[in-house]
């Protein structure tokens, strides 16, 4: 397989590409204090702790297509969490996010604050992450989104305006504009036409793709951007029609079911079209889900390492057994379920169910601080905790590893090819 070539070096080698870059009211708890020891020499909890979390998850608007794995990953870690009977217990406040135009969250997060959550799970959307983050950081909750991939999140951090309560289990856009601006790079795209929305995730992501393909030989010739909420896309296809492309980034949400179309009858074919972790899901060709246009050829990124079997099996059961339909895609699925693990186990580990102290132990017990022993389940990770050691979970998404700003320091992104059927397979 050819190298890919990037600003800092991503590669698509052996199926991934890999980068390495520089929580509710609590009450009637009482807890051991931090470092102390029972007779045994190990510390262990005094007391279970009552860790009250919230989801601020989309089941509205134009992210609703990914609700279904992301509500069961958060549902069924939370499951897996108290069945392990760890000396923690975990109460889960799920709530609607919407999007930046329906404004569900507007009330889903007055409620989860009011509710005195030490964490939250969410938002998916950057744009809305940016909007509940100041009032979080105020309230002193864990922001952890499993989805968040716009670059502004790490300067946010930088720049000290997170308090160290901000952390996400997504890569950064900068590592999948790159992946995907070189893979249309070796695909032999001269020129490239972009639609993109305008929000912190579209316009972050069409920067990186753009500097990448730019800097790999290529020419990004028009630009055309929308708005969330935006129903007609015909002057943003004709914008990229007028420009003559040989490829096509189609950087939405739920939007590309509509621009697809457009696209097609303006006699560009899918097998120009690049698409990205906000559209790329299985469409088929009938039911609710198709799409009224052939898919073929059409190529897109996704973060996230190949899922295990058995860890889609135990999110079908656990949703269906809910009475919800079968899981169709499993994007960001293991985002969110490491996302709850990795409080608990913070929790576990500070001996606290503040959000303040859980976050200063985030980075220790993802394999940011040296000395931990690695473990790949909640209940193996807590007993290393319980037994006096320090745990460092690698999870489904990855090693995770966060930095000193709240991002993930390795991260997979896989590409993905669609057939006749409209329906992607991983192809790296």
């Amino acid at each position: 397989m050819n190298a890919l070539k990037g600003s800092r070096g991503a590669r698509i080698f052996a199926g991934i590409a890999l980068v390495s870059a520089s929580a509710l009211v609590i009450a009637g708890c009482s807890s051991t204090p931090a470092g102390e020891k029972t007779n045994d020499g190990n510390k262990k909890p005094a007391a279970d702790l009552t860790l009250k979390l919230g989801s601020l998850l989309p089941s509205s608007g134009s992210l609703a297509f990914l609700g279904p794995p992301m509500y069961a990953a958060v549902g069924l870690a939370t499951q897996e969490i108290n069945d392990a009977k760890a000396g923690i217990t975990v109460s889960m406040n799920s709530q609607d996010e919407g999007d930046s135009d329906t404004k569900a969250y507007v009330t889903s997060i007055t409620t989860l604050q009011n509710a005195g959550v030490a964490g939250i799970v969410g938002a998916a959307a950057s744009g809305v992450s940016k909007i509940i983050l100041d009032g979080n950081v105020s309230k002193g909750i864990i922001t952890i989104s499993p989805s968040n991939t716009s670059p502004d999140f790490t300067k946010l951090a930088e720049d000290g305006a997170t308090k160290g309560l901000y952390f996400r289990t997504a890569p950064s856009d900068l590592l999948q504009g790159e992946v995907l601006g070189n893979l249309m790079s070796q695909d032999g795209r001269k020129s490239l036409g972009i639609i993109f929305q305008n929000d912190p995730y579209g316009t972050g992501l069409r920067d990186a793709i753009k500097k990448t393909f730019e800097e790999s030989g290529g020419k990004v010739v028009a630009t055309a951007g929308f708005n969330v909420g935006d129903s007609q896309f015909d002057a943003q296809v004709e914008t990229i029609k007028a420009a003559n492309p040989d490829a096509v980034a189609v950087v939405s949400f739920e939007q590309f079911r509509t621009i697809a179309p457009l696209l097609v009858n303006a006699g560009i074919t899918a097998d120009h079209f690049y698409m990205v972790d906000g559209n790329v899901s299985n469409y088929g060709t009938t039911g609710d889900s198709a799409i009224p246009v052939s898919l073929e050829g059409a190529q897109g990124t996704r973060p996230g390492p190949a899922l295990k079997d058995d860890f889609t099996n135990r999110l079908q059961k656990y949703w269906t057994g809910k009475g919800n339909a079968e899981i169709k895609d499993f994007t960001y699925a293991a985002e969110s379920y490491d996302a709850v693990v990795l409080m608990a186990l913070a929790s576990l580990e500070a001996q606290s169910v503040k959000g303040v102290d859980i976050a200063k132990k985030m980075q220790a017990v993802s394999g940011g601080v040296k000395g931990g022993t690695a473990c790949t389940t909640f209940a193996e990770c807590a007993k290393i905790i319980n037994d006096g050691g320090k745990a460092d979970y690698n999870g489904y998404s990855g090693d995770i590893t966060f930095d000193k700003w709240g991002d993930p320091q390795g991260a997979a992104i896989g590409v993905f090819k669609y057939g006749a059927d409209n329906m992607y397979t991983r192809t790296n």
